[in-house]
Order: C-alpha cells, then sequence, then structure tokens
C-alpha cells in the first residue's frame, strides 16, 4: 500500500496540486468578527485580500481540531495502513499539535507519523510535493520520514514583505521584532529560521527586494525545487519568474497566491521565494 501524505493548508499547495500529486490538505481557519471560513475552501484568496485592505475588521485565525484531522486519519486508513503528516512550525501555530494529538483519536488500525516542517508556504509545500513525489514511488512509510527530515534542512523561504504591521498585530513576528523602527521606505526581508519568523536584510524597493531573491536562488549550485508566491500582486510574482528562468526551468516552478491565513500576517504586497536544495 503507498503511504498517504496530509499537510495543512499553509503549506500553500492548492487544490489542483493537492489533487495531482495525491496529498490531502486540512485546512485552518480565518476569520472576520462573526464570519469563519475554511482556508482556501469558503474563501479565496481573492476575496480575503479584498477583505484585508478594504475591511476595518481585523482578521484572526486558528488551527484545525483534533477531530478535523482524525476524520482525514479514519477515512485514508480505509485505503492505506502507513500515513504521514507534515506541518507547519509549530513555533507558529497550534496545528502540529492538534495533528499529533488526533492520533489517539483514530479508529481504524492505521499507523500515522507528524512531522513539524519547521517551516510554512512553500517552505513546507515544496517538501510535501517531494514527499508525495516519493510515495509515488513506493516509498516505506520510515524512509519517508528520514526523507522528509532530510527536506526541511534543505527548504529555504525567503520573504520580501512591502510592511511588518500584519505581522507585528498578529503576534508573529518572533526574532524580526527589531525591524519594526525601520524607516518607512525600507522593505524588510525575513525568512524562516528553526520554526520562527528571523530578520534577514533590509533593502529599498520591491525593484531590490526582487533583485535579492533572485540571487538567493542564483547562490544554489543545485535546486530540486522552485516557489514564488506572491499576496496580492501577481505580475511581480510573474516577473520574478521570468528572472529565475535563467537558472530552473519555469514549467517546474511552482507559482502560488499566498493562502488567507498567512496572509493575515503577510499583508498586502508581500513576495516569497522557496528553493528546495537539491539532494547532497
Amino acid at each position: 500500500m503507498t503511504v498517504k501524505i496530509v499537510t495543512d493548508s499553509l503549506s500553500d499547495i492548492t487544490s489542483d496540486v493537492a489533487r495531482e500529486i495525491g496529498v490531502t490538505v486540512v485546512p485552518l481557519t480565518v476569520i472576520f468578527g462573526h464570519e469563519s471560513f475554511l482556508d482556501r475552501v469558503t474563501i479565496t484568496t481573492d476575496e480575503f485580500y479584498r477583505r484585508l485592505i478594504h475591511e476595518t475588521t481585523w482578521p484572526t485565525t486558528t488551527q484545525p481540531t483534533p477531530k478535523a484531522f482524525a476524520d482525514v486519519y479514519d477515512e485514508l486508513a480505509g485505503e492505506t495502513d502507513e500515513i504521514l503528516v507534515v506541518t507547519l512550525s509549530s513555533k507558529l501555530s497550534g496545528t502540529y499539535q492538534s495533528a499529533l494529538s488526533a492520533k489517539s483519536m483514530v479508529t481504524k488500525k492505521c499507523r500515522v507519523e507528524v512531522i513539524d516542517s519547521q517551516s510554512v508556504a512553500m517552505g513546507l509545500g515544496l517538501i510535501v510535493i517531494a514527499a508525495a513525489k516519493k510515495a509515488k514511488e513506493g516509498t516505506k512509510l520510515d524512509a519517508m520520514v528520514d526523507f522528509v527530515h532530510d527536506a526541511i534542512s534543505r527548504s529555504h523561504l525567503i520573504i520580501y514583505f512591502d510592511t511588518l504591521k500584519y505581522l507585528a498585530k498578529g503576534g508573529r513576528i518572533g526574532k524580526a521584532q527589531g525591524m519594526l523602527g525601520a524607516l518607512l521606505s525600507v522593505k524588510p526581508i525575513l525568512t524562516v529560521k528553526e520554526g520562527e519568523i528571523a530578520p534577514v536584510t533590509r533593502v529599498r524597493s520591491l525593484a531590490a527586494g526582487m533583485d535579492y531573491l533572485y540571487n538567493v536562488a542564483a547562490g544554489y549550485s543545485g535546486i530540486d525545487g522552485l516557489a514564488v508566491e506572491y499576496t496580492t500582486n501577481p505580475a511581480d510574482a510573474d516577473q520574478l519568474m521570468h528572472r529565475l528562468n535563467a537558472i530552473f526551468p519555469k514549467e517546474r516552478m511552482y507559482r502560488s497566491s499566498v493562502s488567507p491565513v498567512i496572509g493575515t500576517y503577510a499583508g498586502p504586497g508581500a513576495l516569497a521565494l522557496t528553493v528546495l536544495e537539491a539532494e547532497k
């Protein structure tokens, strides 16, 4: 039996990609006042960013319940006896804990392994996509666990922010706190390090930010996967992908909009690059 893979919606794996690679995505929830929406399920990214920019209600987010994961495990247990779950960083959300707690709630006989990716967005997504390919090749669960732990060390997420206002208000700013006092004309570039948001550098403009992201990718001698993401400006993502095509084939890159739950903290104008370094 093939190992079934589960992740959460903060992997930024769209429903189309999830179907194509055979991965189950458990959504987080974004909340506007008294309205709750399942990430990318009952609210689209376009609708979310429209509301984020134009409405005065500040959105909040919440993780899936253990039951949401347990229901998925039980359903998949009808098809396999091995499930691998890879979640976003446990330092950014309680999702990992929910996925772990759900193991004791499974009613069918099935082995479930849960891994904290220590990342988010396509930093998590490219790990999951690579794992799905391994599963299709017939790799068993123990070997899959080893593969994912290795992939975690090879996944590098770099994010250009137009503003840190949303990250600070949402309480997810982590070690980038010191950048808050920067001049408004300076744009921060952050990463996820050991599961937390961490500062990388500051740039003067979006153009300089794109240069930085391009140079990060160009600095790797071997690349297994590349992803470009945006919150509100798809043209920025297209422009960066066009440049990156010089070092990695565009048809193999993933282009994704940042999910509503991550967008709550990233805010408008953000642009992200993920490099999955080649296996050593």
